[in-house]
C-alpha cells in the first residue's frame, strides 16, 4: 500500500510529488513501502529502536548523497566519503541530499563560532575594507578610504610613505594573520617542571625523572651521569648545577657502557642527551593522535598564548580599526552584541564607503538572524568551537543551508530539538520553512510534539523498538495521526495553537503501552495486521498520558530530609549564586541555551561536592558548599559507550561473563579442556579467526568507499563453528548474542546475576537492544540509561545521580519509562538533579531551579525555583510561560 498525502494530485514521471521507497530492509526495516511527499516538511517519528533513523538516514539520505556522488568522477569520489548502498528494492524520485546528524563531529582546535558560522569571513572583509589602517613605518592611523577595495596604495598623512592595507586573507588566524607564538590557536602548551619530577625523594636511577621512563629510552639515566649528575642520591638533593643539567642540559654527545636489562650482555654507545623539558617537548612535537598527546599531556600545562592573549590574530592583524576597537575586540562580543555594533557601522563611515559598508554589514545581518532566531545569540564570535554542546553545533549547521540558498535538496535532519528551549522550537520552525521556499525538501526525525504537530505530514514507525519495530505505523497529516487509533504518537500532538506540552494533548491513551488482549489485531498502515498483543496498545484511551507519571513530593514536604546549599562566585557568564536543592527528591535546572545551567550543576555542584567529600579545597569559583549528607556524586551523561564494534551490550553490562562462566561448566566444555575465556569473542579461542570476533570485515574496493560487511564465515556471529558444538540450556553462545534483552531474560532464568540485570535492563527501556549490539552506535538517551543499569537495585542513601538532558532521542512514551526510573532512585534514597529542556519531564519534578532569563551576558541568574506549579504561575520565568 502506497501512502500519499491526502489531497495530491497523481504522479507523472515528469513532476514526481513524492519520494517512492519500496521494499526498505535497512537495519530493522521490515521491506517497508511508503512514500514521502517532496517539497514539505515530514516528520518521522516513533519509540526510540522503531526504525526512524534506519528509514530517513539509511534509505534517504543513503541513497540521495549515493546517487548525486555517482554522477561525478571516480578521481572526484575517491577523496569523497560515500553512503553504502542501502538494503531496498528500489527508491525513485530522491533528490540530492544532506544531512544534519544528531552529533555533528567536533570541530578541531582551529575552529570557533565564527568560523563555524562563517560570520567571521563577514567580519574580516568589513575590517579589511572600511578600517582605519595604521601605518608600518611610523604607526599613524590612516583614516578609512577605497584604497584597499580598490587595491591601491594608502598614503600616511605623518611620515608620507606609502603602503598596502591588508586583505581579509591577511586577517584570518588560519592564515597569514596568525599569531606566529601559538600558530593561531590562541593557545601554547609549556612544560610544566614540577610534573617532571613529582617526588624528589627518589633518586634518578630509582626513576624520579618520569619522561625519561615513559617517553625516551632508559638509558638516558645514565646518559645524564656522564653529563656530571649524581644518580644514586635523593633528586632533592642534587645541586642547583645538577638540577639544571636535567632539565636543561644541552644535547651532547656522552660514551656510555650499556647493560641490557635481560642477560649479562654489555654495549658501547655515543648517545645525544635528552633533557628532561625537550624529551617532553620532542614528544609533543611527534604526537600524531589522541593517544599520543595523552602520553605527553600530564606533563604540560596549557594557557592562554602570552603575545595574542589568546586572541589567535598576530599585531598586525590586531591592527585595523573599525568604530575603535580592532578585530579580535569585535570578536569578543556575543552575536548579541555584535549585531548591534554591527548596525551601527555604516553611519560611522564617509559617504562614499557607505554602500560597501552596507552591504558587507547585510551579509552578516543575514547570517547572524537565523542564529539569533535559534537562540544562540550568547555565543562570542571567538567562543571555540570544540566547547559547543551538540544542540548547539547542529543549529550553527542548520542556520548555513539556510544561508546557502540551494534548491532542489532534500535536507534530512536527526533530532534537530536537541538542546532548544521551548522558546527557540519556533526559531527552528522558521529556518526549516526557509528551506522549504527555497525549493527544497525536508525531512526530519524527532520526538518533540510542537515541531511534529508543526509537519505538513508524518510517518510514524513502530509499533515498537527493535525487532518489534520496522514498521509503518500510520501516516498523514498531524491532524489525522490524532485522529487514528492506530497512531502512538497522535495522542500526544497538540491541537493547532496550543502550546505543545502534554497537558494540552487529547486525553486518548496512557501512553505506557500497558498490554491486555484484545479480541482482533489492529491494522497498520502498511496494510498489515499487528499481532493482538502490538494492537492492544491502541486500546481507547482514557487520561492524559503525561499527568502525573510518578507521585510528586508535596510542597511543603520538599525539604524535610534535608537541603544542598551551594554559594558561588561568577563564573563564565554565570552571577554570583546561593542555591538549594532538596534532598531525596528529583530536580529539574531549566533555561533556555546558554542561561548556565551546566556550568552551575557541572563546573560548580558536582566539583564542589566531590571535593568537600575529598577534603580537599574548593573549586576556585565555590564558595560555599553544605552536602547535606551527599557522599557520592556521579554524572551520567550521553557520551558513546566504547569505542569500536567490540563493546556491546553484553560485554559491558557483565551478562556475558556469566554467560561465558556458564558454557565452561556444560559437559561438552570440560570434554574439550574449554575454560571461560575461551568464549571470548575478543581473546578466546572459539572466537571467529577471519574477522577476530568482530563481526565483520572491510572490503577494499579501491575507487569506492571501504564497505564493511558481515563476516562471510560468521555471518556476524563473531564466533566460529567450533562454538556451536558446545550449548548451554539448548541455545549457542552465538544465539544468546542474537538475542535482545527481552528474549534473553527466559533463556537466562537460571542465571541470578545475569537475570537480575537483564531485568533491570528491560525495567529501563531497553529490552529491544540485543545483547550483541556494538555500544557505540546507541542512542545518547540509550547510553545514559544502560550507564544506569549497574546503580539500579542498590540503597542509594547519600548518592547524588545527575543528568544532562537525558530525554534527548526518547518518545513520549518512553519518558514516562525513565520518570519511573528516576522514580524507583528517589526511592531507594538518590537525589536525582537532571539538565533538561522537555516540558513533560519537568511538569513531573519535585523542584524546579530555572535559570535565565537569556543565555550568555543575559543569563547567569535564577530566576524563579519552586515546584512545577509555582514556576509556572511565575512571570519572571520563561520556561514557566511554557509549563
Amino acid at each position: 500500500m502506497n501512502h500519499l498525502p491526502t489531497g495530491k494530485t497523481s504522479i507523472t514521471p515528469t513532476s514526481p510529488s513524492h519520494i517512492e521507497v519500496r521494499g526498505a530492509r535497512v537495519h530493522n526495516l521490515r521491506n517497508v513501502n511508503v512514500d514521502i511527499p517532496l517539497g514539505q516538511l515530514v516528520g518521522v517519528c516513533g519509540v526510540s529502536g522503531s526504525g526512524k533513523s534506519s528509514l530517513a538516514l539509511g534509505v534517504l539520505y543513503a541513497e540521495g548523497s549515493r546517487r548525486y556522488l555517482e554522477a561525478l568522477s571516480t578521481y572526484t569520489r575517491r577523496r569523497m566519503g560515500q553512503a553504502a548502498r542501502a538494503d531496498v528494492n528500489e527508491v525513485r524520485y530522491v533528490p540530492a541530499a544532506l544531512a544534519r546528524h544528531q552529533r555533528p563531529s567536533v570541530p578541531g582546535v582551529r575552529s570557533t563560532f565564527g568560523t563555524m558560522s562563517e560570520l567571521l569571513n563577514s567580519l574580516r572583509l568589513l575590517f579589511s575594507r572600511v578600517g582605519s589602517h595604521p601605518c608600518p613605518h611610523c604607526g599613524t592611523y590612516a583614516p578609512p578610504s577605497m584604497s584597499v577595495a580598490a587595491e591601491q596604495p594608502i598614503t600616511c598623512a605623518t611620515c608620507g610613505k606609502t603602503f598596502f592595507g591588508p586583505g581579509a586573507e591577511e586577517l584570518a588566524f588560519n592564515s597569514s594573520g596568525a599569531c606566529p607564538t601559538c600558530g593561531g590557536t590562541g593557545t601554547v602548551r609549556r612544560v610544566n617542571e614540577a610534573a617532571l619530577v613529582p617526588d624528589e625523594s627518589k633518586t634518578i636511577n630509582e626513576g624520579a625523572v618520569l619522561p625519561w621512563g615513559s617517553l625516551m629510552w632508559d638509558l638516558m639515566k645514565q646518559v645524564c651521569g656522564e653529563m656530571g649528575v649524581r644518580l644514586d642520591v635523593p633528586f632533592s638533593q642534587l645541586t642547583p648545577e645538577e638540577r639544571d643539567i636535567v632539565f636543561h642540559g644541552p644535547a651532547e654527545k656522552r660514551h656510555i657502557l650499556y647493560k641490557a636489562k635481560k642477560g649479562d650482555n654489555f654495549a658501547e654507545l655515543d648517545f645525544t642527551y635528552y633533557n628532561a623539558v625537550y624529551t617532553v617537548e620532542n614528544a609533543l612535537a611527534k604526537a600524531k593522535d589522541e593517544k599520543g598527546l595523552a602520553r605527553v599531556a600530564r606533563f604540560l600545562t596549557e594557557g592562554p598564548c602570552p603575545d595574542c592573549e589568546g586572541t589567535r590574530l598576530s599585531a598586525a592583524a590586531r591592527g585595523p580599526l573599525v568604530r575603535g576597537i580592532n578585530l579580535a575586540k569585535a570578536c569578543e562580543m556575543t552575536l548579541d552584541e555584535a549585531v548591534t555594533w554591527v548596525d551601527g557601522v555604516p553611519e560611522t563611515l564617509a559617504e562614499d564607503l557607505r554602500p560597501m559598508a552596507v552591504s558587507i554589514c547585510e551579509s552578516f545581518q543575514h547570517t547572524a538572524r537565523r542564529l539569533l532566531e535559534l537562540g544562540l545569540g550568547y555565543l562570542s564570535l571567538d567562543r571555540a568551537g570544540s566547547t559547543l554542546s551538540t544542540g548547539e553545533r547542529q543549529r550553527v549547521q542548520l542556520a548555513r543551508a539556510v544561508r546557502n540558498r540551494t534548491t532542489g535538496v532534500l535536507y534530512v535532519l536527526d533530532e534537530p530539538s536537541i538542546g532548544l528551549h521551548p522558546a527557540n522550537i519556533d526559531g527552528l520552525l522558521g529556518v526549516m520553512r526557509d528551506l522549504l521556499a527555497d525549493g527544497n525538501s525536508v525531512v526530519m526525525v524527532d520526538h518533540d510534539t510542537r515541531i511534529l504537530a508543526a509537519a505538513d505530514y508524518l510517518v510514524e514507525m513502530g509499533p515498537e523498538a527493535g525487532a518489534g519495530g520496522g514498521h509503518v505505523v500510520a501516516c498523514g497529516t498531524p491532524a489525522e495521526l490524532r485522529a487514528d487509533d492506530r497512531s502512538f504518537i497522535g495522542r500526544y500532538l497538540p491541537a493547532e495553537g496550543e502550546t505543545g506540552n502534554a497537558a494540552d494533548a487529547p486525553t486518548r491513551g496512557n501512553g505506557l503501552g500497558s498490554r491486555s488482549q484484545t479480541e482482533t489485531g489492529a491494522v497498520t498502515a502498511n496494510g498489515e495486521t499487528l499481532p493482538q498483543t502490538e494492537a492492544a496498545e491502541h486500546a481507547a484511551p482514557t487520561s492524559d498520558p503525561m499527568a502525573n507519571v510518578r507521585p510528586r513530593c508535596p510542597e511543603g514536604q520538599l525539604f524535610e530530609r534535608g537541603a544542598i546549599h551551594l554559594e558561588t562566585s561568577p563564573l563564565h557568564t554565570v552571577h554570583a549564586l546561593s542555591v538549594d536543592l532538596p534532598v531525596n527528591r528529583l530536580t529539574a535546572v531549566t533555561g533556555v541555551s546558554g542561561s548556565g545551567k551546566t556550568t552551575l550543576v557541572l563546573e560548580e555542584l558536582i566539583p564542589a561536592l566531590n571535593s568537600a567529600n575529598a577534603d580537599e579545597t574548593l573549586p576556585a569559583s565555590v564558595r560555599d558548599i553544605d552536602p547535606a549528607g551527599i557522599v557520592r556524586a556521579q554524572l551520567i551523561d550521553a557520551t558513546p559507550i566504547g569505542a569500536n564494534v567490540r563493546s556491546t551490550v553484553a560485554t559491558y553490562c557483565g551478562v556475558l561473563d556469566d554467560l561465558r562462566r556458564a558454557f565452561a561448566r556444560t559437559d561438552e566444555a570440560k570434554a574439550a579442556d574449554l575454560k571461560a575465556g575461551a568464549f571470548s569473542y575478543n581473546t578466546g579461542k572459539l572466537r571467529c579467526p577471519t574477522c577476530d570476533g568482530t563481526g565483520q570485515v572491510s572490503l577494499d574496493v579501491q575507487f569506492l568507499p571501504d564497505v564493511d560487511v558481515p563476516c562471510p564465515d560468521c555471518r556476524g556471529r563473531r564466533y566460529s563453528g567450533d562454538a556451536d558444538a558446545i550449548t548451554w540450556n539448548g541455545h549457542t553462545l552465538a544465539q544468546l548474542m542474537a538475542m535482545s534483552i527481552d528474549e534473553a531474560l527466559d533463556a537466562c532464568a537460571s542465571l541470578k546475576k545475569a537475570h537480575a540485570m537483564l531485568q533491570t535492563l528491560h525495567d529501563l527501556g531497553l529490552g529491544y537492544l540485543t545483547l550483541g549490539e556494538a555500544t557505540p552506535a546507541l542512542s545518547g538517551g540509550e547510553a545514559q540509561r544502560l550507564k544506569l543499569a549497574s546503580e539500579m537495585g542498590k540503597a542509594q542513601d547519600g548518592a547524588l545521580f545527575v543528568f544532562d538532558e537525558p530525554t534527548i532521542g526518547l518518545h513520549p512514551r518512553d519518558v514516562r519509562t525513565l520518570l519511573s526510573v528516576f522514580q524507583h532512585l528517589v526511592e531507594q534514597g538518590a537525589t536525582v538533579v537532571v539538565i533538561e529542556h522537555d516540558l513533560d519531564f519537568i511538569r513531573n519534578a519535585d523542584y524546579v531551579v530555572d535559570m535565565g532569563p537569556g543565555g550568555g551576558q543575559a543569563g547567569g541568574r535564577v530566576v524563579a525555583h519552586g515546584t512545577p506549579a509555582q514556576i509556572a504561575q511565575n512571570p519572571a520565568s520563561l520556561t514557566g510561560s511554557y509549563l
